[in-house]
């Protein structure tokens, strides 16, 4: 009789406890309708340039995050579920394109957040021995009213339902030297490298960077720290500036590429 009562009891804990388990068990996955709306990007690239994988967060207001501040506080937030997904070319041609869904789906009914769009030299070799990729062209475009994990320089508000980039870049290789010697092919371009835009209605997305690989721009790091010494930036018409600011002169560069256009 004590035997029966006791793998009673026993059994009715093991029930409890794995009923208690399997509902903290929040299933996160994400199975967007298959007849959902959708946002297409597509990308014209350079033929020096290639496209790093989409960054994509969709965020939820179901599967719910807690964080603590400096004090130990406890906050409820919105969840987010971040991946890459690559881009995939089209044929032979010089397009790349991706589609996402604007409704994850499943049981935390995801909703597309962001998506950071980035770009790079396809070979930075080419401009010099251990010459590695390096900063620029990046593209943030905000579904919503958050931030996104990147979040540089003014937000360019979009009405409708397309969005047209067609912006000029420029090679900008850098040579720095403190906390270690490093020589990377960068990209120059509007906004400091970052472009963002609020885009809430926006489902087509065409991006066309527009290289300009005769006009370089070239920077050296001071060697050592030492106050009021800043980079020191080379342009291609010869003049020189040091600067605080730890990147070229855009508007200088358009000046300059458009002043030797006219001479043509």
């Amino acid at each position: 009789m004590n035997n029966t009562k006791s793998f009673s009891k026993t059994s009715v804990l093991c029930f409890v406890l794995l009923t208690f388990l399997s509902g903290c068990a929040k299933d996160y996955s994400m199975n967007p309708p298959p007849d959902g709306e959708t946002v297409e990007i597509v990308i014209k690239m350079p033929e020096e340039l290639e496209p790093q994988p989409l960054r994509v967060m969709y965020r939820s207001a179901i599967c719910r995050r807690v964080v603590h501040d400096g004090d130990g506080r406890a906050e409820s937030l919105e969840g987010r579920r971040g991946y890459d997904s690559a881009l995939m070319k089209r044929g032979a041609t010089s397009f790349y394109e991706a589609e996402l869904f604007i409704n994850g789906g499943g049981p935390c009914k995801w909703r597309l957040s962001n998506v950071i769009v980035g770009i790079k030299y396809r070979i930075p070799g080419g401009f010099g021995e251990g010459v590695t990729s390096g900063t620029g062209g990046t593209v943030i475009i905000k579904f919503d009213e958050k931030n996104a994990p990147i979040s540089v320089g003014g937000v360019r508000a979009v009405v409708g339902p397309d969005l047209r980039i067609v912006k000029d870049y420029y090679p900008w290789i850098s040579e720095k030297f403190i906390d270690g010697y490093a020589k990377r092919a960068n990209l120059s371009s509007e906004g400091g490298g970052y472009l963002t835009y609020e885009a809430r209605e926006v489902r087509n997305i065409y991006f066309e960077p527009v290289l300009h690989s005769d006009v370089v721009v070239t920077s050296v790091s001071p060697k050592k720290h030492v106050i009021g010494d800043f980079i020191k930036f080379y342009y291609p018409d010869g003049s020189v500036e040091s600067d605080w600011r730890a990147r070229p002169n855009f508007e200088k560069m358009q000046k300059i590429r458009l002043a030797a256009e006219a001479k043509k």
